[in-house]
């Protein structure tokens, strides 16, 4: 079968769960080579292989910390030249999103971001999005190139499937580009113990009709009952009840949950989709 590569979302080494879903996506399609970029690929290899990766890319370098995206585009442009794979998979974060795009420009193929499901198809992978508001669902497949794709967190479920998943070195050679914007200082944000709203399974948010910072306490406290993450609209975190990094909707973070329950909002439509 085909090679399907498969971009590694991890901190300091441990996996992410949007990673374990894609490789499980990627079976439908080829054979999973995980692309590792950083420090902890050793470590993350037993992860990935447990999980259907074949192979897996390594390259650790300092331009991944130091810099913003570009060093990890030109590092996922060298793995497609040393693999040339039927597709490349993407968690579709924020980053993961810019990092597919930039990848499609330098590779001269089409793009397809938010995927929900994935399937082999006669003339390539097939893609299911669900649009407009999740008014519709389509399904699609890019003509020219290699297929990159970004898939939603929770569009499938993280399934056991033992392989090698060999640690091998990827040789980068980095452009001034990459150098062009650099990190000067980072702050680490503090830990609630909930799960990262981007992937949780609940998630569980608060609004104008919440009426005030004391009362977010009954959304953390349902939310903590479900194993659940908490959100906030942007009414809320503008009144200063929430913290900005929790806003959900359009002008917040995307989420893609099982269940979502919102607790005292209008009903705009990016919560009620």
């Amino acid at each position: 079968m085909a090679e399907v590569l498969v971009y590694v979302d991890h901190v300091d080494g441990a996996v992410r769960k949007p990673t374990l879903e894609l490789l499980t996506l990627a079976r439908r399609i080829g054979d999973p080579v995980a692309v590792f970029l950083g420090a902890g690929a050793d470590s993350a290899a037993a992860v990935l292989g447990e999980h259907g990766a074949t192979r897996v890319l390594a390259v650790d370098a300092p331009e991944f910390a130091d810099y913003l995206v570009v060093p990890k585009v030109e590092a996922l442009q060298a793995a497609c030249e040393a693999v040339s794979p039927a597709a490349v998979l993407v968690p579709s974060s924020a980053e993961g999103k810019e990092i597919a795009a930039r990848l499609a420009v330098r590779i001269q193929s089409g793009l397809i971001t938010d995927a929900v499901d994935l399937e082999a198809g006669p003339e390539g992978p097939v893609a299911t999005q669900a649009v407009f508001a999740a008014s519709y669902t389509t399904t699609s497949r890019v003509s020219s190139g290699t297929p990159v794709i970004t898939v939603k967190p929770n569009s499938a479920p993280v399934e056991a499937a033992a392989a090698a998943g060999a640690v091998e070195t990827l040789t980068v050679s980095f452009t001034d580009a990459a150098r062009g914007t650099k990190v000067t200082s980072r702050t680490p944000r503090e830990s609630t113990g909930r799960p990262e709203l981007t992937e949780a399974a609940i998630v569980v948010s608060g609004g104008r009709g919440v009426n005030g910072a004391e009362n977010f306490a009954v959304i953390e406290k349902l939310a903590d009952s479900l194993g659940a993450a908490v959100g906030a609209s942007r009414a809320a975190v503008d009144a200063g009840w929430y913290p900005h990094s929790s806003q959900v909707g359009q002008t917040g973070k995307s989420v893609s949950p099982q269940l979502y329950i919102a607790s005292g909002i209008s009903g705009a439509i990016q919560h009620r989709a």
